[in-house]
């Protein structure tokens, strides 16, 4: 009952990278959610050092790998909001998170600056749950 470890897969979404001083887009890799009850995608953020620079989250699902045909996550398809897992230049080292217990085969999710002329450092990854054959890989593939 208290093993969670076997029950989760964790896989790569935001890699921590170089700090990103302007407003482009920063996306995450595809997901498959094939074999998994559910999924969520967990991001920190570093020192954002911008005095007012916003940073919208946009969540996708598709039925293509490599999401073709992609459509905004219907919000009764979320577990948490595309709002609560926004932030702002005041979020300094801070946790976010969105589920997602939709149908479709492939997600992904996109944050997006609006005025940033500072520094946003993120990193986060995928946690799928409820798999359908346990325990699943480990170390995750």
């Amino acid at each position: 009952m208290r093993d969670l470890m076997n029950q989760l897969h964790f896989k790569p979404a935001l890699a921590p990278a170089a700090a990103v001083t302007d407003n482009t887009a920063q996306v995450s890799t595809i997901l498959d959610v094939y074999g998994f009850g559910s999924a969520v995608l967990a991001f920190v953020t570093g020192t954002l050092t911008d005095a007012d620079a916003t940073f919208a989250v946009t969540f996708n699902e598709s039925n293509d790998p490599a999401m073709a045909g992609a459509n905004a996550v219907a919000a009764t398809d979320m577990t948490g909001t595309t709002a609560l897992a926004s932030f702002t230049f005041a979020d300094d080292i801070e946790c976010r998170k969105i589920g997602y217990i939709g149908s479709k085969r492939f997600i992904q999710a996109t944050i997006t600056p609006s005025a940033n002329t500072g520094n946003l450092f993120v990193a986060g990854m995928w946690v799928q749950g409820h798999p359908a054959s346990a325990p699943p890989a480990n170390p995750p593939q």
